[in-house]
């Protein structure tokens, strides 16, 4: 919390003490909360709704967040995390009903775990220049050569991480909570690593002075800035690189056969690198890798 309850919006101070007082749940689930409730008070802000108080959230408001959020692009699955949290506000405030149960009501669709569309981003050297925050640049770079989702590579921290032929991230870094390790198998990752130990001087990459959320605002308006789109991509990268270091061949999105066409010593290969691939990439679900690697 920033020092100094006049800094802080009534929105997102009301919001903040909900998530304070009603402390179910795990650490990360709780943080995950702060974090989706503080960007819908932000969005609801930007979008004009000034003067507004947690109390008084209403069908329209959710309607706009639903609106700006398609504008914007996101994914269903992502969507679909923001409306849990919206419902968990408005039954702790006794109005349940103002947002509708059916996600369909809103058209949100079904999160996509199938498809063949290469999403795949490489950090292009020139843009990554552009970047004129050194702590946000370098975790773009985490991203590319480990595959890791920007909250991981933002809170990363080098010393603790750096296992020599692995990395290990903590729980209290990723999504869902579940500890990971990945292993370290070029050059490449040991350059980027070390470089990376080299900036934080024993800490993150999130610098001295900045929490978290600021941090991602950060990334967000940096990445923005230097034209570099949809940086998820980088792990879709990461994936299919793997993918085709395990099988010896490229994934079914790069441009490689389709699953069906392979024969029985191939898809048996074919399995064991999605389930490699779905535990370095902190997936509980192979199936996720469809939309990764392809089918």
């Amino acid at each position: 919390m920033r020092a100094g309850r006049e800094a802080v919006r009534p929105l997102n101070w009301d919001l903040q003490r909900l998530v304070r007082e009603h402390r179910g749940g795990s650490f990360a689930t709780r943080r995950a909360r702060s974090h989706a409730l503080g960007q819908a008070a932000d969005t609801l802000t930007a979008l004009g709704f000034r003067g507004l108080r947690a109390k008084g959230l209403k069908p329209k408001h959710v309607e706009a967040l639903v609106a700006e959020w398609r504008r914007q692009g996101l994914a269903a699955g992502t969507v679909k995390n923001r409306m849990a949290h919206l419902r968990w506000w408005a039954a702790r405030i006794g109005k349940a009903g103002v947002v509708r149960a059916d996600n369909a009501a809103y058209g949100i669709g079904d999160r996509r775990y199938v498809t063949n569309e290469d999403r795949s981003r490489v950090l292009d050297g020139e843009r990554l220049a552009r970047v004129d925050d050194a702590h946000v640049a370098m975790a773009l770079r985490l991203q590319e050569a480990f595959g890791l989702r920007r909250e991981e590579a933002m809170k990363f921290q080098p010393r603790y991480a750096d296992r020599g032929d692995r990395i290990r991230l903590k729980a209290s870094w990723t999504k869902g909570g579940r500890a990971r390790e990945i292993p370290l198998r070029n050059a490449r990752q040991r350059e980027v690593l070390d470089a990376a130990r080299r900036l934080a001087k024993g800490g993150s990459l999130i610098p001295p002075g900045r929490s978290y959320r600021q941090q991602m605002k950060t990334y967000e308006r940096r990445t923005a800035a230097a034209g570099l789109d949809a940086p998820h991509g980088l792990r879709h990268g990461y994936a299919q690189r793997r993918y085709a270091e395990l099988t010896g061949r490229r994934c079914p999105a790069a441009g490689g056969p389709r699953v069906r066409d392979l024969d029985a010593e191939e898809r048996a290969a074919d399995r064991r690198a999605r389930l490699a691939i779905a535990r370095e990439l902190g997936h509980g679900r192979p199936s996720v890798l469809g939309v990764y690697c392809g089918t």
